[in-house]
């Protein structure tokens, strides 16, 4: 009986045992399940959506990726609203920070007449004082504003050859705005003219280092035209032409340029766009008195800004020369006003014996090729003639004056005047002669200046007055112009291989010691360089495969800079000339030979084109298209004494190359 009851008390203690724990898994559950759907609604409230939450009775565990370490704190604060922080198992992680990208570099530079600014972002390994040393050079005592800041990070490899490039620019261009990247130089300036356009695009291209996104932007404004100038002249020994023509629109050119083809015009001619035109009607007006002047079968017309001089021909017809210019003179705008001259025949001889019977009196220059200048003719007295002495002086030379004129006090008023003029006239030309007559000036001769003619008409017709009758014959020739004449960057590549095909340049074995029966070659090609300065390229070493790559490579380094420097010797500027040693690279023969050996031992000239790199340039390509070579040849017999030995050093082969 006593058992009975005590298992049946052992039976009750065990079931509510089993229902406390029951209410106590069920009271867990709810807990977990009550926690983790409050901190989940917390962190849909504050925006937190990378971070899961997970329960196991009563801990916590956040777990997830989040940006940043204030995120990761933002979570665990969140769920400490809800949660006593104790349980919060902590498992969120933070992502990897990204690598900062280093800042873009960049420099604007502005430089005008108030001086130069520059401003922007520079590596802080710039030589930033050199820099500024460099601009207040250029700017040449104007005010310089540097607003330039720095950045510690590492500059890219193109950064110093861009920057030096974007100062030999500044240099150059005394109006521009440069902005200068990494790799990429975009260069806006203004020139004065065409030709210095032109110039000045030829000099920036050849300048760029291989590799530069180049983009050059120069205009070129009209040029003032003072006096605004035209002269056309129509004879039966050269036909018609112009010595001077001028236009303020392109619509203008055409109406004068049709005018004079109509009068029997049919070479090309340029008709200079200019500022300065005195009325809007030039063109009419120009047409118009060409009209007049193929009417009378030849003479000139001379415009010099409102004034008109019209020269018929000495033997027209006097009536007919009447009618013809009083029609044009009714028919030219308002603003214009003409003066017409029937001349009496004139004989031109240039003796400068003329004044003594009844010729008219005459003053005569001459300018020979080698630049002597001699004065003949007539002067009014002692004064006159040490003014034209003196002023002849000044413009060709002291030691190139010879004075044989004599004096006349009975010549005409302003004869002064003539004679400057013509000297002055005579500056324009390299070798021809002009003749001063009391009612004409004849220049005629050589010249290397496209523009002379014009200038000449220009000067003439301003100096003399109006009425005046003058002739203008000057040829332009290609070969007497300082700028054409100068060879082309091919030309200059063939003259030096011209060079080089005879002779070659030498070393000692294993030195950088130019050998003396080399030293003629390079004489040779420092004249040929002499006018090619302006051309970019590279003087480049090469050895053969014996020895030491590093070795060979230093060793060829040498070896271009002493050709280099021996050309700086000899007063070449190398300012575009560079010297780089590529050692054993590029081989042109098998270097198991000693007849490759020798050939692979070189020096090379190289033109340097606009925009190109290294890659793009294989053997073949510069070989063909811009490459000047020069063998290295070294002395033979002494090296194949060296090379028959057993390579027992590196030191020994190193010497071979």
């Amino acid at each position: 009986m006593r058992l009975s009851y005590l298992t049946l008390n052992l039976g009750l203690v065990f079931a509510a045992a089993i229902a406390a724990l029951v209410v106590a898994l069920v009271a867990v559950g709810g807990i977990e399940d009550g926690a983790k759907a409050d901190i989940e609604t917390r962190f849909s409230m504050e925006g937190i959506e990378q971070v899961a939450v997970a329960t196991d009775g009563l801990q916590v565990t956040l777990s997830g990726t989040v940006i940043t370490e204030s995120d990761r704190f933002h979570a665990i604060t969140t769920a400490g609203k809800v949660v006593d922080s104790a349980r919060i198992v902590d498992q969120i992680e933070v992502a990897a920070a990204k690598a900062v990208n280093p800042p873009r570099f960049s420099i604007e530079i502005l430089r005008g007449d108030q001086g130069i600014s520059m401003i922007g972002l520079i590596p802080a390994t710039t030589n930033h004082k050199g820099l500024s040393r460099r601009i207040s050079e250029i700017a040449d005592g104007a005010r310089v504003a540097d607003l330039l800041e720095n950045a510690d990070y590492p500059k890219p490899d193109t950064w110093d050859a861009t920057l030096e490039y974007a100062m030999d620019a500044l240099e150059l261009l005394e109006r521009s705005k440069i902005s200068v990247a990494a790799n990429q130089v975009t260069i806006t300036a203004i020139a004065s003219s065409i030709e210095e356009k032109r110039n000045l695009e030829a000099q920036l291209a050849r300048k760029a280092p291989g590799g530069l996104e180049l983009a050059i932007h120069i205009s070129a404004p009209r040029p003032v035209i003072t006096p605004f100038t035209l002269r056309f002249i129509l004879d039966a020994e050269s036909g018609a032409r112009f010595d001077a023509c001028s236009a303020h629109t392109e619509e203008g050119r055409e109406i004068i340029l049709a005018a004079a083809k109509k009068a029997g015009l049919s070479d090309p001619v340029s008709c200079t766009l200019g500022l300065g035109v005195p009325s809007t009607n030039w063109p009419q007006a120009v047409a118009m008195a060409i009209g007049a002047v193929s009417d009378l079968n030849g003479g000139s017309v001379t415009f010099s800004d409102a004034d008109v001089t019209l020269i018929a021909p000495d033997v027209t017809d006097s009536a007919e020369f009447d009618r013809i210019t009083g029609e044009l003179e009714n028919a030219l705008p308002t603003a214009f006003s003409l003066h017409a001259v029937l001349p009496k025949p004139v004989i031109i001889d240039g003796t400068g014996e003329q004044g003594v019977g009844e010729g008219p009196p005459e003053f005569i220059a001459t300018l020979s090729p080698e630049g002597q200048v001699q004065l003949r003719g007539r002067v009014s007295d002692e004064v006159q003639r040490d003014v034209a002495a003196s002023f002849s002086r000044a413009r060709f030379g002291i030691g190139a004056v010879y004075v044989a004129t004599r004096l006349d006090p009975n010549l005409p008023a302003g004869w002064s005047t003539r004679v400057l003029a013509s000297l002055e006239a005579l500056s324009f030309l390299s070798n021809g002669v002009v003749v001063a007559q009391p009612d004409l000036v004849d220049i005629r001769g050589n010249t290397g200046d496209s523009e002379a003619g014009a200038e000449i008409s220009r000067l003439l017709s301003e100096k003399l007055g109006e009425a005046q009758d003058f002739r203008v014959n000057v040829t332009y020739q290609e070969t007497l112009d300082p700028i054409a004449a100068k060879p082309s960057a091919v030309e200059c590549a063939n003259a030096v291989n011209d060079v080089l095909e005879t002779s070659k340049i030498t070393f000692a074995p294993g030195s950088s010691d130019i050998v003396s029966d080399a030293r003629v070659t390079v004489d040779k090609i420092a004249e040929i360089m002499k006018d090619c300065e302006d051309i970019a390229m590279e003087i480049g070493g090469f050895t053969d495969s014996q020895g030491r790559e590093e070795m060979n490579r230093a060793l060829s380094q040498s070896r271009a800079q002493a050709v280099l420097n021996a050309l700086l010797a000899r007063r070449v500027l190398t300012t575009n000339l560079t010297a780089h040693g590529y050692g054993e690279a590029k081989p042109i023969a098998d270097n198991d030979t000693e007849e490759g050996r020798e050939a692979n031992r070189r020096i090379e000239f190289r033109l340097i084109l606009p925009g190109e790199t290294e890659e793009n340039v294989t053997g073949a390509e510069a070989q063909a298209e811009t490459e000047v070579e020069s063998v290295a040849d070294e002395n033979p017999g002494s090296e194949t004494e060296e090379e028959a030995a057993p390579e027992e050093d590196t030191g020994e082969s190193d010497e071979q190359n």
